[in-house]
């Protein structure tokens, strides 16, 4: 465990038991400032429940001390709230770069049609082989830099097609991640909402309607995503995007 860490979980040890002495008169703004700290230092949910049980251990908080232990669990709640609004920020970094993604299936498909066209630019050049039979020098040129503009049209589509394969496989590593997050923020606020189901009414609708944004917020998020993914699959042709790339090699 880093110095940092620990000098956060010693700041939510401090916090929490400030906020069970308090009682029904605490506000939870100082679990929301815990929570963006924890996001300064890169934590997911996971970290900060880790962190959320070793206090309740020091402070000797049982499941049968109903009244502290709810409060505890309100705490929780708020301080993983900014964690959940990070990762729904980076579903919508992952769209980003599934835009990007798009340009590159835009080059895919324009190598494709000038594959065609070298294809046709060398069956030309073995007609004119007769024809530059006698000057050997001008065919040997014109036959070299055939060879050149094919094994560069060659390396351009391995890249191309290399740096798309890429993209995708992290887009869907990165989007698995985000939606793990999600859920056992989600999973976490249901445990939440079987116990605030017992108690007090304004709590249990709070707890309910911060579930709610953060499925709706995961679930459009989710939907942009998969539109992208869509798009990319039906990118149109534009022969310029190719040609202007050869022009700069």
């Amino acid at each position: 465990m880093t110095q940092n860490i620990v000098k956060l979980s010693q700041r939510y040890l401090m916090a929490l038991r400030k906020h069970l002495k308090q009682g029904t008169r605490a506000t939870l703004q100082p679990a929301l400032k815990v929570g963006n700290q924890a996001v300064a230092l890169g934590l997911e949910t996971s970290d900060l429940i880790e962190i959320h049980q070793r206090a309740l251990a020091t402070l000797d908080v049982s499941s049968a001390r109903n009244g502290p232990m709810k409060r505890a669990e309100f705490f929780l709640n708020e301080a993983i709230t900014p964690i959940e609004q990070t990762h729904a920020a980076g579903v919508e970094t992952r769209t980003s770069l599934s835009r990007t993604n798009k340009s590159l299936g835009r080059c895919t498909v324009d190598l494709t049609a000038s594959n065609q066209s070298l294809k046709q630019g060398i069956s030309r050049h073995k007609t004119a082989e007769v024809l530059l039979r006698k000057d050997g020098r001008h065919y040997t040129k014109l036959l070299r830099e055939s060879n050149n503009l094919e094994k560069h049209l060659r390396h351009l589509t391995h890249r191309v097609l290399s740096a798309q394969e890429m993209d995708r496989k992290n887009i869907s590593r990165e989007l698995d991640d985000e939606i793990a997050q999600t859920l056992l923020g989600i999973n976490v606020r249901l445990l939440t909402v079987k116990d605030a189901a017992k108690g007090n009414t304004a709590n249990l609708k709070k707890v309910i309607a911060n579930m709610q944004r953060l499925v709706e917020k995961s679930v459009r998020s989710i939907n942009r995503f998969a539109l992208e993914l869509d798009l990319r699959q039906q990118v149109p042709s534009d022969r310029s995007l190719l040609q202007a790339l050869l022009a700069g090699t």
